[in-house]
Formats: structure tokens, C-alpha cells, sequence
């Protein structure tokens, strides 16, 4: 009789494992399609042997409990290369926003008369044509209103890079929310992992979570991450500032410094630049920020400066056509920072134009040839002005190739990190179903066995009466 007691209880056993292994297929398949979810294995596990005259008879199987098939170093590689993806991503939509300002097919203006390069050409070309009338004031007009789109021209692209700044400084303070809003989820998930799990074992779906927010927090922002007793995870910016430390969140904090967003650690250093080289969006977000945009403003700044400069030193050198000496045709300050902002047409009566020699009449053209000949002059950088602001549109276009080219390298990469994890990680349904068939033919059995023992067990209670097996 003990002998079937022990024969129910290992059949009793099977039955318990078997419906625990089924629970966690169910598991899996309901969460096919969640975020971050792990795939998870049946675990089983021989229960002890008893040892009866020299010999072992086996007590059954238990099953421990899911183990989730995850590679960590597997998805560190993710997160690092999601960061360096976000960055440039981010980089990449903004510089082709600024690089929109500069087409004169999808300018912002609607219309190529606001772009710089062809308000230059319109202007010397306007000079041009009055010189064959230099006492034409319909002519006049046309170079004063060419002088005005000119200085427009500059006005509306440095407005719309200021713009297009302002934009992204706000885009980095949400970032940042969203970055101490993860990190506090993080700090949660590690206390909850260190009391479940302080030995290092798998966690389950507390680690797939964990996993699944710092996968979101790489894309915003770079980040080190370091195992530490009791399960739990020390995580810093790829500049080493502190985010998180076990169970305690370090929120970043951010402040107006020059018009702009900075962004401190817990302890109040000021740690924007290294974020801007430091991957995820906002570090791509900074660096157009603080770096591509500066950079451009600067050469419209220098363009607008030199250029309105040398046509004022031109026109001063002339007389109008009263007779008068030739003033400066362009407002500008007294450096070269914030010009393509501030230059204005400092004239407005189109008799101001010097087109003549200091001297001569209004019919004479001599200054006309010393202001057309500034179009050809190397005013600007040693290039000439139109050929200044080529290489300015043309560098800006080398970036976002060079970028974009970057970023779609990272993408692939990404991609098949992403891949190798799916062929671990990931619920394959197919796989799920295989299972699950051998699971229910396995609990079949199982149940096939206590209607053995109750066959034999009747047959052994009532003994004499004969009993068949189904």
C-alpha cells in the first residue's frame, strides 16, 4: 500500500508541475505582444531519490519556477547603441529643420525672394541695371527695395534659427522630465528587485520592466549601468553623474543661464555640455543647440556684417544724386555678432543712392562700378560674398548627409542587436504551441496513471473480483 501511495504522490506531483509549466506557456502567449517581455522556460527539477537496499527509486519532478531567457550583456549592446541612434536621430530631424531655411524650395518665407543667396544676386543685379540710367528714380527704387529684401533675407533666416533654438531648448526641459521620471520608476524596480530576488536570480517580469525603462531612458539620454549587491543597478550619465543608486532616485534639475536651458546634477553642477556629447535625444538635442545653431548664426552674422559693411564703404565713397556725399546704405552694430538679426536699410530716399563720383552729376555712374565690383571682391573669409554663402548652405548639406549617414549605420546596427535579442528573448507562438501540446500530452499521462491506480488499488481492495484497465 505504501507503494501506491507513493506512486499517487509522484503522479500527484506531475500533475502540479505540469500544470505550473502550463501556466507559464499561457503567460508567454497572452504577452506576445508586451513590451519588453521576456520569454520564460519551465524549469524542472528531479525531486530526491529514495534509496531502498541498494537501490534508488525515483521520487517524481518539480517544476522551480520560470526562467526568463534574457542575455544582459545582449541588451546593455542595445542600450548603448540606442543611444548613440537617439542621438543622432534627434540631431539629424533638427538639422534638417535648419537646413529647410536655407532651401529656397521649402524656405519657410514661400518664397525664393527671401533667400540670401538670391537677395545678393537680385541686389548687384538691380546696381547693374541702374547703371545704364544712373539718374533713373524708378531704378533708384529698385536697388533701395533690393537693399530691403537683402536685409530682410538675413533678418528672417537668423529669426528663424533663433526659432528653431528656442525650439529645442524647450524639447531639452521635457526631455528631462521625462528622464527623472524614469529614473524614479528604476530606483522602484530596484528596491522591489533587492526584496525579491537579493541573490542575483532571475526576477521575471520585475527584471523585464526594469529592462524595458532603461531601454526608454536610453533613448533620451546617455547612460553607464553597474550591477551592485542585492540585484539592484547603479546608473549615471555616460559623463558620470549619478541618476540612480539602488532605491534612491537623482533627479537632474534644470535652470535659465543666457537665454538658454542648463541642466545640473543632484548636486547642482552645471553638467549641459557633457550631455551634449553624451548620446540619446537630448544629447543630440544640445549639440544642434548649443553647437550647429551658434555656428550658424555666427557665418550669417559675419556674412551680413562684411557684406553690409563693404557696400556702406562703397556707397560713402560716392555722391547721390543731389550731389550730396553717399551715407551708409545698412544699419549695422559695431561687431559682427547679432548683424544678420539687426541689419536694416539705414536710407530710404532713393536719391541717396551714390552712384556718382564725388563730384560729378547725377547722370554719372563711376561709384556704380565701385559698388558692383564689391560682388566679385573677397569681403568675406576670403571668399566673395555669394561664394561665402554657398559654402555655407553647402556645408550645412555635407552635415546632414554626413549625419544621416551615421544614423542609418546606427539603425542597422540596432537592428540586428535587436534581432539577435528577438531569437533569444522574444515569445515565439509557434514555439509556445509546440509546447504546450507536450504539456498536455505529458499532464494526459499523468492522468492516465491515477486511473491505473485506482484499478490496481480496487483490484488489491477487492480481492477475488476481476477488474480490467481501460
Amino acid at each position: 500500500m505504501a507503494t501506491l501511495n507513493t506512486a499517487f504522490s509522484i503522479a500527484t506531483g506531475a500533475l502540479e508541475a505540469e500544470q505550473a509549466a502550463l501556466n507559464i506557456i499561457a503567460n508567454n502567449t497572452a504577452n506576445a505582444n508586451t513590451p519588453g517581455y521576456t520569454n520564460e522556460l519551465p524549469q524542472w527539477q528531479a525531486n530526491d531519490p529514495v534509496t531502498i537496499d541498494g537501490t534508488s527509486y525515483g521520487q517524481g519532478v518539480t517544476m522551480t519556477g520560470p526562467a526568463s531567457q534574457r542575455d544582459q550583456v545582449l541588451e546593455q549592446r542595445i542600450q548603448q547603441q540606442t543611444q548613440l541612434e537617439q542621438g543622432t536621430g534627434a540631431r539629424l530631424a533638427a538639422l534638417d529643420q535648419l537646413q529647410n531655411i536655407f532651401s529656397t524650395a521649402t524656405s519657410a518665407s514661400s518664397s525664393s525672394s527671401l533667400d540670401i543667396g538670391t537677395s545678393i544676386s537680385n541686389f548687384f543685379s538691380a546696381l547693374s541695371q541702374l547703371q545704364a540710367t544712373p539718374s533713373s528714380n524708378s531704378l533708384r527704387q529698385s536697388v533701395l527695395s533690393a537693399a530691403t529684401t537683402l536685409a530682410s533675407a538675413f533678418q528672417s533666416a537668423s529669426s528663424q534659427l533663433t526659432q528653431q533654438q528656442g525650439a529645442l531648448d524647450q524639447q531639452s526641459g521635457t526631455v528631462v522630465t521625462q528622464v527623472n521620471s524614469l529614473t524614479q520608476a528604476i530606483a522602484q524596480l530596484n528596491q522591489s528587485i533587492s526584496q525579491t530576488t537579493p541573490n542575483n536570480q532571475d526576477a521575471g517580469q520585475l527584471q523585464d520592466q526594469r529592462n524595458y525603462d532603461i531601454q526608454q531612458l536610453s533613448q533620451l539620454i546617455g547612460i553607464h549601468q553597474i550591477t551592485t549587491d542585492g540585484n539592484s543597478l547603479t546608473i549615471t550619465t555616460s559623463s558620470g553623474a549619478l541618476l540612480v543608486a539602488k532605491g534612491q532616485a537623482y533627479s537632474l534639475s534644470t535652470s535659465e543661464s543666457g537665454g538658454v536651458t542648463h541642466i545640473s546634477d543632484f548636486e547642482g553642477n552645471d553638467i549641459t555640455t557633457s550631455l551634449a556629447g553624451g548620446g540619446g535625444q537630448l544629447g543630440g538635442i544640445l549639440t544642434t543647440r548649443d553647437q550647429d545653431i551658434p555656428q550658424m548664426q555666427s557665418a550669417l552674422d559675419t556674412l551680413a556684417f562684411d557684406l553690409g559693411g563693404a557696400l556702406n564703404t562703397a556707397n560713402e565713397a560716392g555722391s547721390d544724386a543731389n550731389g550730396n556725399p553717399g551715407v551708409a546704405i545698412f544699419n549695422l552694430p559695431t561687431s559682427a555678432s547679432g548683424a544678420a538679426s539687426t541689419i536694416s536699410v539705414a536710407i530710404t530716399d532713393p536719391s541717396q543712392i551714390a552712384a556718382a563720383a564725388t563730384g560729378s552729376g547725377s547722370s554719372n555712374d563711376a561709384n556704380l562700378e565701385n559698388m558692383l565690383q564689391v560682388q566679385t571682391q573677397s569681403i568675406v573669409g576670403g571668399d566673395t560674398a555669394s561664394t561665402y554663402y554657398s559654402n555655407f548652405v553647402s556645408t550645412l548639406g555635407s552635415l546632414v548627409s554626413q549625419v544621416s549617414t551615421e544614423n542609418t549605420a546606427q539603425q542597422t546596427s540596432l537592428t540586428q542587436l535587436q534581432t539577435q535579442r528577438d531569437s533569444i528573448s522574444a515569445v515565439n507562438l509557434n514555439d509556445e504551441a509546440a509546447s504546450l501540446e507536450n504539456l498536455q500530452q505529458a499532464y494526459q499521462a499523468a492522468s492516465k496513471v491515477f486511473t491505473i491506480l485506482d484499478t490496481v488499488m480496487a483490484s488489491a481492495i477487492n480481492l477475488g473480483v476481476e477488474t480490467t484497465v481501460a
